[in-house]
């Protein structure tokens, strides 16, 4: 299982990123996990734009997911035809949010070329060869997942944006690789429901007893290396930062 880093920066994009997006592969099957600002440009140096098998969406903040209307365009006019409709999972309400941020009517909106399925908490998905867990998070009030993609024994689990949240600690027991957001800074910011610092990171991945943990959606006010020190402090496993175009081999 390959992942590689299409973007990382949290809320909007950095110089030297682009919103959050994460390719996964293994077997000759594409998954595109979450397609934030500017991620569909810097995703084609990755992978071809018609050969992504499935997407799946943390949640409907556009830093996660408003790549998918120019993705819309890429394949709706495509010169040689568009592909048949490609499977989106993402919360409950996608297909109607995307329409209205393309401005287009909901029905039919962009279904003609993406196959929306709802996700639930607890959902079990088998994507090529992956399997994915999807668990609720605390992220605001809105409908947030966090993953965990297997395969071949071996497990990634990314936070998607969320809070401190005991159903992220269990997601990611004992996971291999824990891609884990820590967008705030400790002492700074200290809103427990919207997403972690680099503490608070770093406590996830000791309590969930993970191999490696990786920081991201770090926005680019906040200090990164103080995050990862901070991380470092409570969790004794590898940590570093995300970063655009690493790839990790699992």
């Amino acid at each position: 299982m390959k992942l590689t880093v299409v973007g990382c920066s949290g809320s909007f994009p950095a110089v030297d990123s682009p919103c959050s997006s994460y390719l996964v592969e293994a077997d000759g099957y594409r998954l595109v996990v979450d397609l934030g600002n500017g991620a569909l440009g810097a995703l084609q140096k990755y992978t071809g734009l018609y050969d992504i098998d499935a997407i799946l969406l943390s949640h409907l903040h556009a830093d996660h997911c408003v790549d998918l209307c120019a993705y819309w365009v890429a394949r709706n006019y495509r010169v040689e035809g568009c592909p048949d409709p490609l499977p989106v999972h993402g919360p409950a309400g996608t297909a109607d949010r995307l329409a209205r941020a393309y401005d287009m009517p909901e029905k039919p909106g962009m279904t003609e070329v993406f196959d929306f399925r709802d996700l639930s908490d607890g959902a079990r998905l088998d994507l090529g060869p992956f399997t994915v867990t999807a668990a609720r998070v605390n992220h605001l009030d809105c409908e947030a997942y966090g993953f965990r993609i297997e395969h071949g024994g071996r497990s990634l689990v990314y936070s998607g944006d969320t809070g401190v949240c005991p159903e992220l600690v269990e997601l990611a027991r004992g996971a291999d690789l824990f891609l884990c957001e820590a967008a705030y800074t400790d002492g700074k910011e200290t809103f427990d429901s919207i997403h972690l610092n680099g503490r608070q990171a770093g406590e996830h991945a000791t309590a969930a007893g993970v191999g490696r943990l990786v920081l991201t959606h770090i926005p680019p006010w906040t200090e990164r290396e103080r995050n990862r020190r901070d991380a470092a402090e409570t969790f004794a496993g590898p940590v570093e930062l995300a970063r655009a175009g690493a790839v990790y081999e699992l």
